[in-house]
């Protein structure tokens, strides 16, 4: 499955932009066929002929690896005397940390799953700063990146940019259509329509209200506790670049409290399956789709990551925030996953000619017809029969003015797992909320003092 590292985890409050994606079957290091094309030199990805080698790094899970593999064969095509070498896996990450350690990293490396942090990496002087390129840098169709993407890139210094949001996903709540409709619970629009239909399932007896993936908190962060962060502060997104900034008390603001409320509020009136804190994404998604319970807080790549799975009839709901007032706007806590040009990469030019290739509008439908899930480019993807129902219901809100679009929440990897363990004691009745706020205030004063 998919495992993210938000720190919101914010996908995206505080989270750290790790995230866990999914679940794979196979390492991989293989070597595109250079394939001889007739594309015209007008048509490469780049201005200039690209030779040497490429070296692409990328986490297999959730996302699975077709795209990746559609498009570098491409890209290869387009580029006959660049030698390219994709290094992927479900565990590739850890595997290839001794690399990056030793400074000989691959060149391009999407920043996702397990093992993966993009803070971090920005941290230990890993990763190239992309500010100047970006100003300018335009895709193969001639449009200025920055100009057609949902998310910007992450600012870990003000001003400046070290990685590029390929995905651009959201975490969320999400639902049995068809299961509601059959027993007449309506569809969550805001919090209090939420604890209604919760507690209406609840005295049915039929099935649990809502579970979570509990060893992996990092979901009800993101699907839950960011946006009613983001919601408690009147709907401004800005709280969240005080908390990837670690500014002093964020976490015993009133915002924070009143968002940690609601999760207090799940557990007291006994809304959370009781096993959910033992279980792993897996075992609760595959819980969630056999009707066991009715809500789950998680993120896009749901849909494509237990495909194998899902049983006949089942009908995708998604709301992105269920914790706004009455007549409230939506909030996206984004779940994005990024690219990063290694800043000791021996071929960077290629590099950043294959960000130029895949950031565009048609790599955008593709993308969403082989991961079930959103590139961070705006696209239209309604007239494509191979992209889920679930996917367009997303994109249409990624689109709307209708909602507020928060910055990602990014921590570092040590105040992650103290968010993570703290959410995931404080879900359980184990911990209060005060005790929650103290653990990330204390947490947060180490990380800005190592920063010194």
């Amino acid at each position: 499955m998919k495992m993210k590292s938000i720190s919101a985890s914010l996908m995206g409050v505080v989270v750290t932009a790790g995230l866990v994606t999914g679940c794979g079957t196979s390492t991989s290091k293989q070597e595109a066929s250079p394939a001889v094309s007739s594309a015209k030199p007008a048509e490469t990805a780049s201005a200039k002929e690209l030779t040497g080698e490429l070296e692409i790094q990328y986490f297999v899970g959730g996302y699975g690896d077709a795209w990746w593999k559609q498009s570098i064969d491409e890209f290869q095509k387009l580029n006959p005397k660049l030698k390219i070498t994709q290094t992927a896996g479900p565990t590739i990450n850890e595997q290839m940390k001794p690399r990056w350690i030793q400074g000989n990293p691959p060149d391009l490396m999407f920043i996702n799953g397990a093992g993966s942090n993009a803070r971090q990496m920005f941290l230990d002087n890993q990763l190239m700063d992309l500010t100047d390129w970006l100003k300018d840098a335009k895709n193969v169709d001639g449009e200025k990146i920055t100009d057609i993407l949902f998310s910007k890139p992450e600012e870990y210094q003000p001003g400046k940019a070290y990685t590029l949001p390929l995905v651009f996903g959201s975490y969320g709540t999400f639902y049995d259509k068809a299961e509601l409709r059959k027993n007449g619970w309506n569809e969550p629009k805001d919090w209090a329509s939420f604890i209604d239909t919760m507690q209406k399932i609840k005295d049915s007896g039929k099935m649990s209200p809502y579970i979570h993936t509990g060893v992996y908190p990092q979901y009800i962060i993101g699907g839950l506790l960011n946006s009613a962060i983001v919601a408690a502060n009147g709907s401004d997104p800005s709280i969240i670049n005080k908390i990837n900034s670690l500014e002093a008390g964020v976490f015993k603001s009133q915002p924070v409290m009143k968002a940690l409320d609601k999760l207090v509020e799940l557990n007291s009136k006994g809304f959370i399956e009781g096993s959910s804190a033992a279980l792993n994404h897996t075992d609760s998604q595959m819980q969630f789709l056999q009707h066991k319970a009715a809500f789950i807080p998680n993120g896009l790549w749901l849909e494509n990551e237990m495909k194998k799975d899902i049983p006949a009839g089942f009908e995708f709901g998604f709301i992105p925030s269920v914790v706004q007032d009455i007549g409230g706007k939506a909030i996206i806590i984004p779940s994005t996953a990024t690219m990063g040009i290694a800043k000791k990469a021996k071929n960077p030019d290629a590099a950043k000619a294959y960000l130029q290739y895949v950031f565009t509008k048609k790599q955008a439908v593709a993308w969403a017809e082989l991961t079930g899930s959103v590139l961070n480019v705006k696209a239209d993807l309604s007239k494509s029969d191979k992209v889920s129902s679930l996917v367009k219901q997303a994109s249409t809100y990624f689109s709307s003015s209708d909602v507020v679009i928060a910055p990602v929440p990014v921590l570092a990897e040590e105040l992650f797992k103290i968010e993570k363990d703290a959410t995931l004691a404080l879900v359980t009745g184990k911990i209060t909320k005060d005790e929650w706020a103290t653990r990330l205030e204390d947490g947060a004063a180490k990380q800005r003092e190592k920063s010194k």
